[in-house]
């Protein structure tokens, strides 16, 4: 198919040989590849048979060759009249009667006959059930990630009743731990992580999305449900919160923040990432493949990749981030925790109550404030603010100083026009005009002083809200800066050297007002230095604090821009400026109601903004009857609680559409920067298409993957199950069903799972459990030479297959034994153990993804899933056992046995602690002699007893470390000294040291490291 297939550019000598019509094609004088009934007439044939290198097909040069039972297979197609049909994934599946089997006591659900049917067909016969503590430990790890329990194991051998297994299977299945453990490879597909990726690969915070999907799979939310609010959540009616939370599926992409990159350039590519992530997740195409090019395997053209490309190519985004430690990009939302959330309804039925009482009030409040107003507007600002006020400029309609410099400002560029302000108007910037002041500002390193003025930037500005810097001489001075969002405040000596910087943690929004202040205590330190927003202090980063000398500069000072760059796009009012530090309650008198309330009251009521008409409000409720100012408190209050949730609460990227859609086109050879023809949203016409009544957006895209119709998604999905199981999927390629996937291993399995899939509506956990409860599932993994001969990869699952565990069930597997695991759903990612150094290799020197913060306490024992997850950097641990980076959506995790993994399960901080808690816990639980204590901590590893032998080998080992400590009680100090867990010091030592050692032994066996 790669010379004479889809790809009309790839094909060659113009023969196709992928639909029937280009294959039987009268090429003249009845010559054809294919003659439907004449195998020994078509030229196909010939080629396949001929000996001859220039006719020779595949060609010799291509290093691929037929077999004899291919050609054969071939003929015989073509003699039946060569009937072509889709590609079997392309065709909706049917779920044909489970098949007659002899072994008719074997099967305990219709997947077993499926399998039998295969079994039986190539000379097989399943395997006898694993004896029963090897299925308790098998399954429990399969649906829960950690082992079972000792008591949970004898409590399942000693139920002799039909149903013990089931019984097993739904309490399993009911654990939380179940949510915990279906969302582990959920985030794989997803490309989760706590970092943005690319160079400085910086924090983001998307944890909401993983509980939200924990908490899904917990609640066994039906998979089309699951597929619709994570593709379409925010586009549902009345979306709720968590809704637009689930859209955070596809704002789990890599966002770069590096200057120099080309935006438009970046942001296609999150969008391409979306089309090939979610045509993976649901579709299994490599729809990738048809970026630059109609596909060469599948029948997907360039332009239904494009058309796919704009379902997502709506969303409000930037392909650049703005850089900083702790970020998240818009469209962004807030996403307060469970327990906020009931607070916030609560809170919300107040303010109803509250509202209307203040409502039901309006008349009087508003007689009474009438009445008031001019009290107010004769009220003069408080005296502590003019106190050490050496300027002030309010922009009202000039650049007059009304303080005491006598030094007015004067408009460099062009005169700017006045609009509406905050307090009344305020000058305009449109990023090429500033305001000199000569030497209003003249501070040294050694003056203490305060900058104030409202801004409100109409875009993420590079630009100065007032600067004295002289760029030419190493831009010594100073500057109230704004950087995509991000608040800087400097004094400069010598850039980069010797400065005093400190910069927001996070972006302030634009195109709002704000009223920014900076103090500085002429300390030249910055701990002397702030920042205060809205009247509050700003949260921010010491950026450097090595300021020696002087920042004195002749250059004017400036409101909105420095001398030749950094110039302002939008508005600045009412700019002052102090020598000396204002404290907290001071600005916060600057940037409260009552100073914008004495000028708004100015404005005739009619012509008052909203902010205005609140800020004269508040200012007469303030003084008023008691009875309008409780109303009017109780209000303001419950607003305030609502506030400070949201705004404390972690945000999450989610999905949003732009009112007006970007036009989408087909990118010539997949370059940005290349548009072609203009196309519009739609789907492959090889797959059905969506239904008329569903809107070309999102929505109607995610009805479309779930639609019965839809002969992929279901197949897709119940094809992942089974791998997660057996270890390999029914289709081997469970990335890619399409021409160049592997033939399902057992079609008509895959097939009536698909079917029974959809007619569960969709139930994800009625699937696992008819998985798991199959005799196939319970089959014995122990394998005989014989079948090793007969069936060397299991394919026909003859047995039950063997396999090491996911680096997270082994991680937690050791603190689940240890007893140090510590279950608690959900919340922000935790930072264990890790190496010293990492995240520097890999870092920007200086660099804010540099500095690797360890956490303590109950965060060093959480479960592997909560781990930070760093993308260039991921956690070294899950890395050794096969975790991809999450860079991108994958599908399988490769599965290798390398040394470094035992150097890892020996030695690494966590590993070693959690012996030691082991041995502690079988000390205190395990008896009284070394053997009972040892065949304790076995079955804690395995589920089993050990052997005679076992047990013998496990003993002798402890005695031989007891005598080594013993002689060398610093050596056993040393071993019990790893990890941060209190030690049971009602244990000598010494002896726990022997244990420890032993415990070692046992976290390291395959056995324990294996679901059997």
């Amino acid at each position: 198919m790669k010379c004479h297939g889809f790809d009309a550019k790839a094909r060659q000598a113009d023969l196709r040989l992928d639909t029937f019509e280009g294959a039987t094609e009268d090429l003249g004088d009845g010559y054809g590849a294919i003659i439907p009934g004449h195998p020994e007439q078509s030229e196909a044939v010939r080629r396949m048979l001929t000996d001859d290198p220039e006719d020779k097909m595949p060609p010799p040069k291509s290093h691929l060759t037929l077999t004899k039972a291919q050609i054969d297979t071939m003929q015989r197609w073509i003699a039946q009249g060569a009937e072509y049909q889709p590609h079997w994934a392309l065709m909706k599946p049917v779920a044909e009667p489970a098949p007659e089997v002899k072994q008719t006591s074997w099967p305990k659900n219709d997947i077993d006959r499926f399998v039998l049917a295969k079994m039986e067909a190539h000379g097989l016969a399943p395997s006898p059930e694993a004896d029963k503590v090897t299925l308790i430990r098998r399954v429990t790890l399969d649906l829960t990630g950690v082992p079972p329990t000792p008591a949970e194991v004898d409590a399942f051998v000693a139920d002799d009743s039909a149903n013990a297994y089931e019984t097993v299977v739904d309490r399993l299945l009911a654990s939380p731990r179940y949510g915990e453990k279906m969302a582990m490879k959920w985030l794989d597909l997803a490309r989760y992580a706590d970092t943005n990726g690319y160079q400085e690969d910086n924090h983001r915070s998307m944890f909401r999305w993983r509980d939200w999907v924990i908490d899904a799979y917990n609640s066994n939310m039906p998979y089309d449900e699951f597929t619709i609010e994570q593709l379409a959540g925010d586009l549902l009616p009345n979306a709720t919160t968590d809704q637009k939370i689930a859209t955070g599926f596809n704002r789990n992409h890599r966002i770069t923040v590096e200057g120099g990159v080309i935006p438009e350039e970046f942001r296609t590519e999150y969008v391409i990432d979306r089309v090939e992530t979610t045509s993976t997740t649901w579709l299994g195409l490599t729809m990738g493949c048809a970026r630059c090019h109609d596909h060469k395997y599948d029948p997907i053209t360039q332009k239904e990749f494009y058309q796919f490309f704009a379902f997502f190519n709506n969303v409000p985004e930037a392909g650049l981030g703005t850089p900083g430690r702790d970020r998240n990009f818009d469209p962004m939302i807030p996403a307060p925790l469970k327990a906020d959330q009931i607070k916030l309804g609560e809170i919300a039925a107040g303010l109803t109550v509250a509202e209307k009482t203040l409502a039901d009030m309006e008349p009087k409040i508003a007689t009474a404030q009438a009445a008031y107003e001019p009290t107010l507007a004769a009220e003069k600002e408080e005296a502590s603010l003019n106190n050490g006020l050496i300027a002030h400029y309010p922009l009202d309609g000039d650049t007059n100083d009304v303080a005491f410099s006598g030094q007015n400002g004067a408009f460099r560029g062009s005169e700017g026009p006045y609009s509406a302000g905050m307090i009344d108007q305020a000058a305009d910037f449109n990023g090429k005009r500033s305001i000199d002041l000569d030497d209003v500002g003249a501070f040294e390193r050694t003056n203490p002083f305060s900058i104030s003025a409202w801004a409100y930037p109409l875009a993420a500005n590079d630009a100065a809200v007032v600067a004295r810097q002289n760029e030419a001489d190493g831009v010594r001075g100073y500057t109230l800066y704004l950087q995509r969002g991000l608040v800087h405040f400097q004094l400069i000596a010598k850039f980069p050297g010797n400065a005093l910087m400190i910069v927001s943690k996070a972006p302030i929004a634009s195109d709002t007002w704000h009223h920014l202040v900076a103090t500085y205590d002429g300390s030249g330190k910055a701990a002397g230095a702030k920042v205060y927003l809205d009247g509050k202090p700003l949260d921010m980063t010491v950026a450097s604090d090595n300021l020696t000398e002087s920042i004195y500069t002749s250059v004017p000072t400036r409101i909105g821009g420095r001398e030749a760059t950094g110039k302002f796009l939008g508005k600045i009012d009412d700019v002052r400026f102090y020598n000396r530090p204002l404290t907290a309650d001071e600005v916060a008198a600057l940037a409260g109601t009552r100073a914008i309330a004495r000028a708004a009251v100015k404005i005739p009521l009619a012509m008052r903004s909203p902010a205005k008409a609140h800020a004269v409000r508040a200012a007469f409720l303030e003084k008023g009857p008691a009875e309008m100012r409780d109303a009017f408190a109780k209000v303001e209050s419950l607003k305030a609680q609502q506030k400070q949730i949201l705004d404390t609460a972690p945000t999450v990227m989610v999905m949003q559409e732009m009112p007006t859609p970007r036009e989408t086109h087909i990118l010539k050879r997949g370059q940005y920067d290349q548009p072609g023809d203009k196309v519009t949203a739609g789907t492959p016409a090889c797959l059905p298409p969506m239904a008329k009544d569903l809107p070309k957006n999102r929505l109607g895209l995610a009805k479309w993957l779930v639609d019965p119709s839809n002969p992929l998604t279901a197949r897709v999905a119940v094809n992942r199950f089974w791998q997660s199981y057996f270890g390999t999927a029914l289709v081997k390629t469970p990335e890619n069903f399409g021409t160049q996937s592997e033939y399902p291993s057992n079609p008509e399995l895959l097939d009536w799972l698909a079917v029974k899939f959809i007619e569960s509506k969709w139930d994800i956990k009625a699937m696992q459990k008819l998985i798991v409860t199959s005799a196939t599932y319970r089959e014995s993994s122990h394998i005989t030479k014989e079948m090793l001969e007969q069936d060397p990869t299991n394919k026909w699952l003859a047995r039950g297959p063997r396999l090491r565990l996911p680096a997270e069930s082994i991680r937690d597997e050791a603190l689940a034994m240890s007893g140090l695991l510590v279950e608690k759903i959900g919340g922000p990612s935790v930072k264990p153990y890790q190496p010293e150094g990492l995240w520097a290799e890999l870092a920007t020197p200086g660099g804010i993804g540099e500095t690797f913060v360890q956490d303590h306490g109950d965060a060093l024992y959480r479960r592997s899933l909560y781990m930070y997850w760093k993308r260039t950097v991921p956690p070294p641990m899950m890395s050794a056992f096969d975790a991809p980076s999450r860079e991108v959506c994958t599908v399988s995790r490769s599965r290798t046995n390398t040394p470094i993994q035992a150097l890892a399960l020996m030695n690494d901080v966590v590993y070693v602690e959690a012996s030691r808690k082991l041995a502690e816990r079988i000390v205190a639980q395990g008896g009284v002699k070394p053997a009972e204590r040892l065949t304790y901590a076995f079955r804690l590893a395995t589920a089993r007893k050990p052997t005679a032998d076992e047990l013998k080998v496990l003993v002798d080992d402890f005695n031989f470390h007891l005598a080594t400590y013993f002689s060398a009680p610093e050596a056993a100090a040393k071993l019990l000294g790893a990890g941060e867990s209190n030690r049971n010091p009602s244990v000598d030592q010494r002896e726990l040291a022997a244990y420890t050692a032993v415990a070692s032994v046992i976290l390291n066996l395959d056995e324990t490291i294996t679901r059997e």
